[in-house]
């Protein structure tokens, strides 16, 4: 960690100047959104709708990608299982029943997944890193990929070494014939408790036999995209942060705006918003992440938007796939 470029005055650095807040925003603001001031569609008070896919008998030669919500996900991919940012425990904090999942959203659990040949881990925070969830996943899963000194919290739980591959950003890991992964920046921060910025946050991009797809992980708008889509060109499936965002801390999420921006960056065929839609991390409406996006893409973009229901089936190959509105009515 000590040796890597990206380690100095013993914390981990974005590739830019990174404030928590942004210019004009004060912390009084902030808290005062957060705790005191209403916000009657914080959370749907509706039933958020899912369907149950049976993720143990899908064909082997089936190209899907499964969500879980939030920013959990499994994807299989030319023979491979692959499972990124797994929580699946009902909550997103170190204190029970504080970060509750919305109504719904829970009809996954471990018990649910197949063996999983790779684990993506984008960074430690606690709506990523569940540490009841990646306890019963030990034995189900293969390898872990993460950045530098995640791994630190998978050894400590019992994974054995072998498994955990931690990579700097512009590494690769070469996983299988075929199946490489490339560790890319994100604009972010990590920490668990009241540290900061001692592990490395990531973005991914996942080549396989036959597709490229981008796991943005946590990360506010920046040169990095850009960068990400000069070097590998078009990305056929972008998977990036929509939600849980506010003007004060653009600088780490993303708004709507930025991830049409982003994908537009990433020259994405296809664009997967996650992010949103179990947890109130923000102080947005529940379900403003997905009509603004919606929204603005019809406006100025025209991305194909990958918009699923939780456990819906979304076919990786079929790019025409369309997707129903789900949240639209609900309150």
């Amino acid at each position: 960690m000590k040796q890597s470029p990206n380690f100095k005055n013993g914390k981990f650095q974005n590739l830019s100047n990174t404030p928590t807040l942004a210019e004009g925003h004060s912390w009084f603001k902030v808290l005062y959104e957060a705790y005191i001031k209403n916000k009657p569609r914080h959370y749907p008070t509706d039933i958020i709708p899912s369907v149950k896919t049976d993720l143990f008998n899908l064909p082997i030669d089936s190209n899907v990608l499964v969500w879980f919500g939030h920013s959990s996900y499994f994807i299989q991919i030319d023979g491979k299982r692959i499972l990124v940012d797994p929580v699946l425990s009902g909550n997103a904090s170190p204190i029970p029943q504080t970060v509750k999942s919305f109504k719904g959203t829970d009809i996954y659990t471990v018990a649910d997944l197949p063996d999983i040949d790779y684990l993506f881990i984008s960074h430690d925070h606690y709506d990523h890193v569940d540490y009841e969830t990646l306890i019963a996943l030990k034995n189900k899963t293969k390898k872990v990929i993460c950045g530098l000194g995640v791994g630190s919290h998978f050894e400590y739980w019992g994974y054995d070494n072998s498994k955990i591959i931690e990579k700097d950003w512009n590494e690769k890991v070469e996983l299988d014939n075929g199946f490489t992964a490339f560790v890319e920046p994100a604009r972010h921060f990590s920490g668990r408790g009241f540290s900061a910025k001692n592990t490395l946050w990531a973005s991914y991009v996942l080549q396989t036999p036959s597709m490229k797809i981008y796991i943005g992980g946590d990360s506010g708008y920046d040169t990095h995209y850009a960068a990400i889509g000069r070097k590998y060109g078009s990305i056929d499936l972008a998977i990036l942060d929509n939600g849980q965002y506010n003007e004060a801390w653009r600088y780490i999420h993303n708004l709507p705006e930025d991830v049409l921006k982003a994908a537009q960056d990433l020259k994405a065929k296809r664009i997967f918003p996650v992010h949103s839609s179990k947890f109130a991390l923000g102080t947005h409406d529940w379900d403003e992440p997905l009509v603004k996006i919606t929204k603005l893409n019809k406006l100025s973009y025209n991305f194909p938007l990958v918009t699923p229901m939780i456990g819906e089936i979304v076919n990786l190959k079929d790019t025409n796939q369309q997707f129903k509105k789900w949240w639209v009515g609900l309150n």
